[in-house]
């Protein structure tokens, strides 16, 4: 075969190299000078990665966290808001308690559901956000606002700009990952973990680790056609292409440096393998995730996988919990049969975040690492349809657990209904800002000029929830 038969460079890279510029992209460029290694801190840090666990759909307040006797002395009487209130029926529904009974927890003396009894065993270490607003009811926006800060599309992701911030710790793994939902994407997709106005190096890459292919195009496929000398012989002849280019543009190092990320994308081939490689942890371990239990091991193997990487370096993992809507429920939107679908939805979370949290504490690292659930805004008080909640902007949870963080709290409160936040009222840039601040940097410096305007993650708001922090 001759070495000098035409070459496309896209299908070339991918028969030969299996696509590997997409996720090297998303680790590396920094070694070659075109970025920057991370931006410097201004000042002490008390964490140095995050892991977000986000459920997608709206995960209702009132059903696991927001404690409210009023709901349960209340139920099944009509609720009157005092307001004219959006929602998807008519006239709001009646009051609808939680179908689990509530009990209080450690040392603090929490109340949590019975839906989530194992993040009972660790409320002292977290801080409950229970005055949480969102400005959209509609989920693509919503989410949107939580993952970047802002309503549409096209921002960079948190995780993009705490990349960006820090950069990267492990130069064989990239610094952000997003561990997607099992049954399929969050409304929004890849837009919520991409970089936007950022170097493309700081979107996630993202990792299925139950897929029989976790990184896509991470290995040449093995029926490329291409057996070793025609490899060699290709790459040769790129070898010069890239040569004739560079000499045609002296001072441009951008190819030299994307020649030298796919090293990069060599050395992942061994790294992500082991990373992702759960059968090495103990049984014991396997099992706290909940790996031996159908409801709870894709969301248990995610959030083990997480806390594999996160010991590795990685500096932002994002777990999704649920999927786009579709019908039976893959998320936490629960308008029909709430009792159903977040009882699914709570099981298979409850245990592998509890055990997340607690093996991070054994192994050292909680101490260092932010933990943060969130949900792009809560759910109604009132029934739907008789046993669904309908959404609810006005007030729901957060929490935030590590890095810095007093556990055992609660900032911020719902009224007596769980309806609005009447005190302590957070927006997620307050979250961010914490976040951010937790790890060294304050919020409002930290910028980056696109079209003309010093771009930030709370755009022109936040504030740093100070109470929360230890």
């Amino acid at each position: 075969m001759s070495t000098e038969r035409s070459i496309d460079r896209r299908r070339f890279l991918f028969e030969s190299g299996g696509g590997l510029g997409g996720i090297a992209l998303t680790s590396l460029l920094g070694d070659e000078g075109l970025l920057p290694e991370g931006v410097a801190r201004h000042h002490r840090p008390t964490a140095q990665r995050v892991v977000q666990l986000f459920m997608s759909g709206a995960a209702s307040q009132c059903d696991l966290f927001d404690y409210k006797p009023l709901l349960i002395a209340r139920h099944g009487k009509p609720w009157d808001p005092g307001t004219k209130v959006e929602l998807f029926q008519s006239v709001p529904g009646h009051v609808m308690a939680a179908p689990w009974k509530w009990r209080q927890h450690g040392e603090c003396g929490r109340f949590l559901s019975d839906l989530v009894p194992h993040l009972g065993q660790c409320i002292d270490k977290i801080a409950f956000l229970h005055g949480m607003v969102s400005k959209s009811n509609v989920h693509g926006p919503a989410t949107f606002l939580e993952a970047t800060g802002f309503l549409r599309p096209g921002f960079p992701s948190m995780g993009a700009w705490v990349s960006y911030a820090l950069g990267s710790q492990n130069r064989d793994l990239p610094a952000f990952v997003v561990l997607p939902d099992g049954r399929g994407l969050p409304p929004g997709g890849p837009r919520n973990w991409a970089a936007g106005f950022l170097p493309a190096t700081h979107q996630a890459t993202a990792i299925h680790p139950s897929a029989a292919d976790p990184i896509p195009n991470l290995f040449p496929p093995a029926d490329s056609g291409l057996d070793d000398q025609e490899a060699r012989a290709d790459r040769a002849a790129l070898h010069r292409l890239d040569q004739s280019y560079a000499r045609a543009r002296p001072g441009d190092s951008r190819l030299d440096a994307r020649v030298r990320s796919y090293e990069l994308a060599a050395r992942m081939q061994l790294a992500c393998p082991e990373a992702l490689d759960v059968t090495n942890e103990p049984a014991h371990v396997r099992r706290a995730y909940g790996l031996d239990d159908p409801i709870t091991e894709d969301f248990g193997r995610r959030c083990l996988v997480a806390r594999r990487l996160l010991e590795r370096g990685v500096r932002f993992v994002q777990v999704w919990s649920g999927a786009d809507n579709g019908f039976p429920r893959r998320n936490w939107d629960s308008h029909e049969d709430l009792a159903r679908d977040h009882g699914l939805m709570g099981r298979s979370m409850d245990r592998p975040a509890a055990a997340l949290l607690q093996d991070l504490e054994q192994r050292g690292l909680l101490d260092e690492t932010i933990v943060h659930w969130t949900t792009e805004f809560g759910r109604m008080p009132c029934s739907q349809g008789g046993k669904g909640r309908d959404h609810n902007p006005f007030g729901f949870t957060n929490w935030l657990a590590g890095g810095g963080i007093r556990g055992g709290i609660a900032h911020g409160a719902t009224d007596e209904w769980s309806f609005r936040a009447v005190d302590g009222i957070t927006e997620n840039y307050d979250v961010h800002a914490t976040i951010l601040h937790a790890l060294g940097y304050d919020h409002e410096r930290l910028t980056v000029r696109s079209d003309g305007i010093d771009r930030r993650l709370t755009d022109v708001h936040g504030r740093v929830l100070y109470g929360v922090l230890g």
